[in-house]
């Protein structure tokens, strides 16, 4: 093998460059296939479904296989490798990008659910006059002292930072 590379380099870096080109054509298809299949996927949940599970099919089949099943069609070469890679691909990436996509949805919904139960939180607050206990105010300059007290857990309230100049009661000591 290293005998090999020594004689041949220029036939190993003319493979290695077919590989990356092979490489980044597969992907950049795959990707622009699957943001598109995840868009009609997107229109209903029987179609994602249906997608995901065609391509689950698709991607159990073994890739002698399924390289085999495609030479009749496309031929063997470049064209052939490239589509069965890019067909294993989209298992993956339809599934991930559905997954991601259906997560920001739902972290979208639960913010504006979030955003409401807290305007209600905030009114009760203000309504009922409720003011939590602060054990000591600190400014930026002081917070090795706030990190202190926090570690110390002998503060009976709240530990507020401030980045305005503040009055504070030192009677807790940083040493």
């Amino acid at each position: 093998m290293i005998d090999y590379a020594i004689k041949h380099p220029d036939k190993l870096v003319q493979a290695l460059l077919e590989h990356v080109e092979i490489l980044i054509l597969t992907m950049l298809l795959s990707v622009i296939i699957a943001i598109v299949l995840t868009i009609l996927a997107l229109a209903s949940d029987k179609v994602s479904r249906s997608l995901i599970y065609m391509f689950s099919i698709l991607y159990s089949i073994p890739s002698l296989a399924l390289f085999a099943i495609m030479i009749p069609v496309t031929g063997l070469g470049k064209t052939t490798a490239i589509t069965v890679l890019i067909a294993y691909n989209q298992y993956i990436l339809l599934r991930q990008f559905i997954a991601a996509l259906n997560h920001v949805f739902t972290a979208f919904t639960s913010e504006v659910i979030k955003e409401s139960t807290l305007i209600s939180l905030f009114e009760h607050i203000q309504k009922h006059g409720i003011v939590p206990p602060i054990a000591r105010v600190f400014t930026l300059e002081e917070i090795g002292k706030a990190h202190l007290l926090m570690e110390s857990n002998t503060a009976n309230g709240k530990i507020v930072i401030s980045n305005d100049i503040v009055e504070t009661n030192d009677n807790f000591s940083a040493t």
